[in-house]
């Protein structure tokens, strides 16, 4: 069983460029066909994805992001899955639709969106064949960015009795679609410009500050034969100011 689980992931990694359906005429004639020419979307109003119909025995069915191993889905932009079908039951399976729908991750009881079901025609996969369905949805765009839980089926047929398989439970990481401009973006780029605003300004006054400090006085010259007259008004009267005097009498 183990290997056959890997040598049905390995064959759904090898298809999955090609994203190509196999659909048989019978059982001895396989053709592969073209996807546009085997899948639709359902415009009846039908949903596939309650019908609470038993897998069928021997059927195992994996899922891949092709080139989003993150899971990450973009709110309003279409996001494409693969699933994979190893057909084991004994009898041609014909696949009928694929459906998704968004949980709360907390309580699987709240929907939080019903995905858009995915009807494929003619799409046979007889006994013992493996085939890959391609499978497009979009979430809401305005489902807020978080986590939330995906739950994938597919519905067959198989001995034209009806059956549905789980092909993924997990979760998915909805995230802003990745438009020129958004409002937090823009918001963003707003406060950036503001801030670097108010810091050039408050470094500017930093800067004239800094230069209004620095400043230097204008110096006074005081020698011995020159003296500032603004040094002699403050010293008039007082015991320096006279013995100045005396020794120019002297010296004369």
């Amino acid at each position: 069983m183990a290997t056959t689980r890997v040598f049905f992931f390995l064959l759904l990694l090898i298809a999955s460029p090609f994203l190509q359906v196999v659909r048989c005429q019978s059982e001895s004639q396989v053709e592969v066909a073209d996807v546009d020419e085997e899948v639709g979307f359902a415009d009846d109003g039908l949903d596939y994805g309650d019908g609470g119909f038993p897998p069928a025995p021997g059927v195992e069915t994996i899922c891949l992001f092709p080139k989003n191993s993150a899971r990450l889905v973009p709110a309003g932009e279409e996001t494409e899955l693969l699933v994979g079908v190893n057909n084991g039951g004994g009898s041609t399976m014909n696949v009928i639709a694929v459906q998704a729908s968004v949980h709360l991750p907390f309580d699987h009881k709240l929907i939080v969106q019903n995905l858009t079901a995915q009807a494929f025609n003619n799409s046979l996969v007889p006994n013992s064949a493996q085939a890959t369905f391609p499978y497009a949805f979009a979430v809401s765009k305005f489902l807020q960015p978080g986590t939330f839980d995906l739950v994938g089926t597919i519905t067959y047929e198989i001995d034209q009795n009806p059956h549905q398989s789980i092909f993924y439970n997990g979760t998915i990481e909805v995230v802003e679609a990745s438009g020129f401009l958004s409002i937090e973006s823009v918001f963003l780029v707003t406060l950036g410009a503001a801030l670097l605003g108010l810091g050039g300004l408050w470094a500017y006054g930093q800067i004239q500050r800094l230069s209004k400090k620095t400043k230097k006085a204008p110096k006074v010259e005081v020698g011995t034969k020159t003296v500032d007259t603004s040094m002699d008004e403050w010293l008039q009267g007082t015991a320096y100011a006279q013995s100045l005097s005396n020794k120019s009498k002297k010296k004369k």
